[in-house]
């Protein structure tokens, strides 16, 4: 099962989106600094994920997430 997932850094309240087959070991990855792109934001919080059907779905879903406006909804749904 393929999902987007939502983390927000404790350190400084940056919203991060991603997608995994394994949420709580992509998690785990984050908070470990294991992942280059979010290793100076930890520790990061789960906010929140998306289940879906397929691993290309998950990627356009997470894509979508990215753009400016969509960050923006999030920003003000998860705070």
């Amino acid at each position: 099962m393929h999902c987007v997932y939502f983390l927000k850094s404790v350190k400084n309240g940056d919203l991060y989106v991603g997608s995994t087959d394994n949420v709580e070991k992509r998690f785990t990855a984050h908070n470990a600094g294991k992942v280059k792109s979010t290793k100076g934001y930890r520790p990061w919080k789960l906010l929140g994920f998306e289940t879906c059907q397929s691993r290309s779905e998950a990627v356009r879903k997470e894509k979508f997430f990215k753009t400016h406006q969509q960050k923006e909804i999030l920003k003000k749904k998860y705070g």
